[in-house]
């Protein structure tokens, strides 16, 4: 029996799981006081997004936005303000794990795997560290696993209505923050047909659940049917441009580089499924689920991400209840592992590593599959890192271009910017040197318009020449950066002054829907 006092090993294993969460927690805040590099190209689109706000009428689910809105009303615009949310995400997922281990009768050694290894993998560790919805989404499924585990434990005549409503809650905070919940919704959907839960179906408690994720999520989705589904215009281009180099065994390979985190999830998934009490089956088979349909689908490795906080918990879990001699050592090589892994690839997981450094890391461990790019592309250093350099200098030298215009020139000229990398970098930085928000035909950023201005004199930051011809009939390049650590499209960055156009901006905007 367990005690419930406050020496027992399950008090002292919540202390320490409190203990690992505020240390990812100080770990995340050091980085981001001290990071050698500079916000993501993602971050600039989603402070952008919340400069934009529109919670009805957005191409994205719009949590994040109201995240950057919120976070930078209260907090600033510093680096560790901008990540605050994202860190204490991180947190919360190992005190989540932690939990989820505890409420399988995991003790201290269960708790103590679980939270470790949601506090060592790169898999949460980065996410943890980059304003995306990435550890937001990792969050609400790990939530909605959590609670359909203690929907499993309740007893049958228990309709355990507080953790139907969790689910509806967790379900419909990853509709409003990322559409991949419907990988884990179609997981947890089977969960609930094929095991006795089926039986609580026939109860109100369920359907209030499903009622009260999409009341959350209605923004989510009624932004897609104003704007006409643009999400399935963002699958289509992710399909050609991205996706359709991931093959199963590239996804399945991938997920080795999440750690032995993966092993402790594997021995989750074994023992879920036939250990008696039948608890954690539920939380298997739509885990299961969730990472066959991404599997068929050809769904990026990180997407399968969110699973592994509750599977490691049933992993760590099963280890614990192993007392032979074997299954000590086995428990013991796990914690090692989780620790020595975490160390040795810290650099993967947190941006502390300055560029140069950084390269020689990767290259010298021969981590190919960690710098290989979306679209096949095998860089220096990994992908994130590279899109957290450079933007800086590229809004100073917009800068001075926009100043060496004449007065009346710039009071009719526009910022005009090739991606959203670059839009959203001019948009953060741009103000306090004097730039006008910058105007993108790219994603999101063409919903928000092409402004009021007709377009006469244009500063183009990372459009191509060949690009500008069609649409104006004088281009002159005054500026060229070279960045050879920075991503391929911002490697070398032109900067331009483009006049006389053949149709105003208002014009051609809505032509240019959808282009990338």
């Amino acid at each position: 029996m367990r005690s419930t006092s406050g020496n027992s090993p399950a008090a002292e294993r919540s202390r320490l799981a409190v203990a690992l969460a505020l240390l990812v927690l100080v770990a995340h805040l050091v980085t981001n006081l001290a990071s050698p590099y500079e916000l993501h190209r993602d971050e600039f689109l989603y402070l952008a997004m919340g400069e934009h706000l529109r919670l009805f009428t957005m191409d994205f689910p719009p949590f994040i936005a109201l995240v950057a809105r919120a976070e930078r009303a209260l907090l600033g615009d510093g680096m560790w303000a901008i990540r605050f949310v994202p860190m204490v995400c991180h947190a919360a997922l190992v005190l989540l794990a932690a939990a989820t281990a505890r409420a399988l009768g995991g003790r201290r050694v269960a708790q103590g795997i679980a939270a470790l290894a949601v506090a060592t993998s790169p898999i949460f560790l980065r996410p943890g560290n980059l304003f995306q919805p990435v550890i937001l989404d990792q969050l609400w499924w790990t939530l909605a696993l959590y609670a359909l585990l203690r929907l499993s434990a309740a007893p049958a005549d228990d309709p355990a209505p507080r953790w139907w409503l969790a689910l509806g809650l967790a379900m419909g905070l990853g509709l409003l923050t990322k559409f991949s919940i419907v990988f884990i919704g179609a997981g947890t959907a089977v969960a609930l047909l094929v095991t006795p839960l089926r039986r609580r179906l026939l109860t109100p408690w369920p359907w209030m659940a499903l009622l009260i994720a999409l009341v959350i999520g209605l923004p989510s989705l009624v932004g897609q049917i104003r704007l006409g589904w643009p999400v399935m215009g963002q699958v289509a281009d992710l399909q050609s441009i991205q996706l359709e180099r991931v093959t199963p065994l590239t996804f399945v390979g991938e997920q080795l580089l999440f750690g032995p985190l993966v092993l402790v999830a594997l021995v989750g998934v074994w023992w879920g499924w036939r250990q008696a009490e039948q608890r954690a089956r539920p939380v298997v088979v739509a885990c299961v689920g969730a990472f066959a349909l991404l599997l068929l689908l050809h769904g990026k490795s990180y997407y399968a991400g969110p699973i592994y906080p509750a599977l490691a918990a049933v992993g760590a879990t099963a280890l614990e209840g192993w007392t032979t001699r074997l299954g000590r050592a086995l428990r013991s090589a796990a914690e090692v592992a989780l620790v020595v892994y975490g160390l040795m690839l810290l650099p993967l997981g947190l941006p502390i590593v300055p560029p140069g450094p950084m390269a020689r890391y990767a290259t010298t461990l021969g981590l190919t599959g960690a710098t290989t790019t979306n679209r096949g592309t095998v860089l220096e250093l990994p992908q994130d890192y590279a899109d957290m350099l450079g933007w800086k200098a590229i809004v100073g030298q917009a800068a001075q271009v926009w100043h060496g215009l004449t007065p009346d020139d710039r009071a009719r000229a526009v910022l005009l910017a090739g991606n959203y990398g670059e839009a959203g970098a001019l948009d953060f930085y741009g103000p306090a040197l004097g730039l006008p928000k910058a105007l993108c035909a790219c994603g999101s950023y063409w919903f928000f318009g092409p402004g009021s201005k007709a377009g006469e004199v244009a500063v183009t930051v990372g459009v191509a020449g060949a690009d500008l011809k069609p649409f104006f009939r004088e281009a002159r390049l005054v500026a060229r950066l070279i960045n050879s650590h920075a991503v391929p499209e911002e490697q070398v960055v032109s900067i331009a002054v483009a006049r006389r156009p053949y149709r105003s901006l208002q014009a051609v905007w809505p032509g240019l829907s959808g282009h990338n």
